[in-house]
């Protein structure tokens, strides 16, 4: 009887512990999903709800057009160049600010005389915000601006051009700012992921005779594969959703050239007042960085998530 006793009161107090846990984990989760249903899921349904009506944003929604707003905007040649502008600043990222971030890493995780203070420089131009970064290269590549007059300076005026006027190159100099302004967040990225390298693996390399150039290729590099991967997921998803520095430096301008998806649907939903449009153009943004996502975490980032879940298992 005792036992017996002494099994129920357990079996009782395991299950107000499990209550006490769910209460405390409903307490501690309810605000920040309210969060997350009010500001991400709640718009979102929305702007699907909205994007299957032509709607000027007055007014209650009765022109139901369907599907007729996405085949529009996919079938428009400048939304189309807008999603070529993205991919091609995605790749530029990868081909360019990588090699870039990562060699300046290497230089910087050395012991080179005033290695802080280059850090800090590096990193600065990071902390501005876009609008500030916008503003300052805005009035620097006007005509007649500080780089005309640099390059006039040093003997190049051949090369002065109207920087963010000729549609050869204004995504080329708006790719240079984006450059500019975030190469310290992927400089940074680095100088963390080769704090974890093990200096006992280069000391054996050197030992065995290794030069620097082959301790980097076969040590270093690889064990930052996980880093790499992960600066690589954030620019090329940054590189989707590109839109302040644009819109305010070129408007997307000019006839388009620096258009990205992101400068499409502010000028169609907000200048234009095509808030039913706007919102298709939305959803297929989000669609794609979606599909992107998904496909990444399947096929480059699940092998450095499966290896971090089993060192939490195992530790």
């Amino acid at each position: 009887m005792a036992a017996a006793a002494g099994r129920v009161t357990a079996r009782s107090a395991r299950r107000r512990s499990s209550l006490r846990t769910r209460l405390e984990l409903g307490l501690l989760l309810t605000p920040a999903l309210a969060l997350f249903l009010l500001f991400v899921l709640a718009p979102m349904a929305a702007a699907i709800y909205y994007s299957f009506y032509r709607w000027n944003g007055f007014g209650p929604l009765t022109n139901f057009v369907g599907l007729d707003n996405y085949r529009k905007a996919l079938s428009d040649p400048v939304f189309q160049g807008a999603i070529w502008h993205n991919v091609l600043i995605a790749v530029l990222s990868l081909l360019v600010q990588l090699p870039l971030s990562l060699g300046l890493a290497l230089l910087l995780n050395g012991r080179i005389r005033g290695r802080a203070l280059l850090r800090t420089l590096v990193f600065m131009p990071y902390v501005l915000s876009e609008a500030i970064t916008a503003v300052l290269w805005l009035s620097l590549l006007q005509p007649g601006g500080s780089v005309d007059e640099l390059l006039r300076g040093v003997g190049l005026q051949s090369l002065t051009h109207q920087w963010l006027a000729d549609r050869g190159i204004v995504l080329y100099t708006l790719f240079a700012v984006i450059t500019w302004k975030y190469i310290g967040f992927g400089i940074i990225l680095f100088l963390a992921g080769l704090q974890g390298v093990p200096p006992e693996l280069k000391e054996a390399a050197a030992i065995d005779g290794a030069t620097a150039w082959q301790t980097t290729r076969r040590i270093v590099l690889p064990l930052l594969g996980p880093t790499v991967r992960i600066w690589a997921f954030l620019s090329i998803i940054g590189a989707l959703q590109l839109f302040d520095l644009i819109w305010i430096m070129t408007l997307g301008g000019p006839a388009g050239a620096s258009a990205t998806m992101s400068t499409y649907l502010i000028d169609r939903g907000f200048r234009r007042y095509q808030f039913g449009f706007g919102s298709a153009v939305t959803v297929i943004l989000f669609a794609i960085c979606f599909v992107f996502a998904l496909i990444y975490q399947r096929f480059a980032l699940r092998r450095d998530t499966q290896g971090a879940l089993t060192r939490m298992a195992g530790s």
